[in-house]
């Protein structure tokens, strides 16, 4: 928690804890994958080998990384060269010294589900390790990515609201015109308006907008909303 306070961004705070995984084992690279709608990334890493190892998985779309985010399970592998899932992937690991790897999932069931990913030289890097440090990073991890997707969330509904009342503003000037002109109700200026946008195939808030430009020489006003602080 005091790394999220302290740090500016996800991204910084995710760095953070990828450093912080590297350092309490003796792995030679750690990375952190998030994957949405089935396109994987590195968002951040922390030692040399985790890149290639990572976009390794990527191309052939399988590995233990992915295997992690996928199925919300940890995934070791304690010897690449007796590893026989994962196509040439484990071959490939081997071949850039790495013999054994760890991933955490995190995320899991959300939309950006992701792991944690540690790449070690030797084999058996982890084989009987305490992971409670390694599992608890990963929860934080999972805990600001449903932060920051919450954040987004509420910023979208927000201007998605915005943009209800900025239309319903423009209908409701529209409206005006059209009741102040034919001396009718709402009602049957509302459908008025609806055949007409029906009939000449365009969006209501573009013929209301249309309608009173037309009629009173400028556009029609919008409410300005301010985000609440």
């Amino acid at each position: 928690m005091q790394w999220l306070l302290e740090t500016e961004s996800l991204e910084d705070f995710l760095q953070s804890l990828a450093v912080a995984a590297l350092e309490l084992t003796h792995a030679e690279g750690v990375g952190l994958t998030i994957e949405r709608d089935h396109r994987p990334v590195t968002v951040v890493s922390a030692g040399p080998a985790a890149p290639k190892l990572d976009e390794k998985q990527y191309g052939q779309d399988d590995g233990p990384c992915l295997q992690s985010a996928r199925t919300g399970e940890e995934v070791a592998v304690d010897d690449m060269l007796n590893e026989t899932r994962w196509g040439d992937y484990p071959a490939y690991a081997a071949a850039c010294g790495i013999r054994s790897s760890l991933s955490l999932p995190i995320a899991a069931r959300t939309l950006n589900v992701g792991a944690l990913n540690l790449y070690a030289g030797p084999p058996d890097s982890f084989t009987g390790a305490d992971l409670t440090k390694l599992r608890s990073l990963a929860a934080q991890a999972t805990g600001a990515i449903a932060l920051a997707q919450r954040i987004s969330d509420a910023q979208e509904f927000a201007q998605q609201m915005r943009t209800a009342m900025q239309t319903r503003s423009v209908i409701d000037q529209a409206l005006g015109l059209i009741m102040g002109q034919r001396r009718c109700t709402a009602e049957k200026a509302f459908d008025t308006l609806r055949s007409a946008s029906q009939h000449r195939n365009i969006k209501l808030r573009d013929l209301c907008t249309e309608l009173i430009t037309n009629l009173t020489g400028h556009p029609p006003t919008t409410p300005h909303l301010r985000p609440r602080p």
